[in-house]
């Protein structure tokens, strides 16, 4: 089933991605191409309040050309491990510092065009502090009860993808844990 790769060229190379347009002989012998966003990866975290209210951010996102609920999220730095950058975006994003860190999964995002994988992390006992966002992001915090977060799911609220999965994980999560 896998694919070589018998020539690749860099077509664009950006600040966030790059594009790659790759030939490849399929097993059968086949020829075809394929056109990859080549992405260094990123981190989300699904911030739980002490009062068990889940922390969203919304902010503008011009791909969707709308405002979309999210949970806090960030591009890794070259040679930064997915735990240390999780931290890092948590604090600038909201302001909040986490006591308890837990990875809930990776995952890639549109395998079929992108490397992108991203990790999502559970962030728990949460201390309060000051934001420090990048200068080019406009992002308003809420804190939303997580019946309230799942409800939004199911009714297409919240449309991101990384934010449907963090929030359905931790619910299966907890539900698992009830059975135990």
């Amino acid at each position: 089933m896998e694919e070589k790769v018998v020539e690749s060229e860099t077509i664009f190379q950006g600040k966030l991605i790059s594009l790659r347009v790759e030939k490849v002989e399929l097993p059968g012998g086949v020829r075809s191409t394929r056109e990859i966003v080549v992405h260094r990866g990123a981190v989300a975290i699904l911030p739980i309040l002490p009062s068990g209210d889940v922390l969203l951010v919304r902010q503008f996102r011009l791909p969707a050309k709308k405002v979309l609920w999210e949970i806090p999220a960030g591009t890794l730095t070259p040679g930064e491990e997915p735990l240390e950058c999780a931290r890092r975006e948590l604090k600038e994003e909201t302001g909040y510092s986490a006591g308890k860190w837990r990875k809930l999964t990776s995952l890639f995002l549109a395998p079929g065009y992108s490397t992108e994988c991203i990790h999502i992390f559970l962030a728990e006992e949460l201390s309060q502090g000051k934001a420090k966002l990048d200068e080019d992001e406009i992002i308003s915090l809420s804190p939303i009860p997580l019946g309230k977060a799942l409800e939004m799911v199911i009714n297409g609220e919240i449309e991101d993808a990384k934010t449907v999965c963090a929030l359905l994980l931790y619910e299966i999560d907890k539900n698992i844990k009830k059975e135990e």
